[in-house]
């Protein structure tokens, strides 16, 4: 892959991060909410899950891209 479509890559990556955050944040308010309010917070609990799970794979996935990036700079 040439570096720019690589690059491209690692912007899509870093909007994920980026509302990956956003999403946890607003549904760790979500659980405070319903938690203080008395709600049933097991399905907002879940939802938190998946998305803490889902921002380690966006992590993962931008690390990969930069990796991949610095072996291009170094080899070309």
């Amino acid at each position: 892959m040439d570096r720019e479509m690589l690059q491209m890559r690692l912007e899509e990556a870093e909007r994920h991060v980026v509302q990956g955050l956003r999403h946890i944040a607003a549904q760790e308010q979500i659980v405070v909410n319903f938690s203080r309010l008395g709600y049933d917070t097991t399905e907002a609990r879940r939802l938190l899950a998946n998305f803490y799970a889902s921002q380690v794979q966006h992590t993962h996935h931008r690390e990969s891209i930069l990796q991949q990036l610095g072996q291009k700079s170094l080899s070309g």
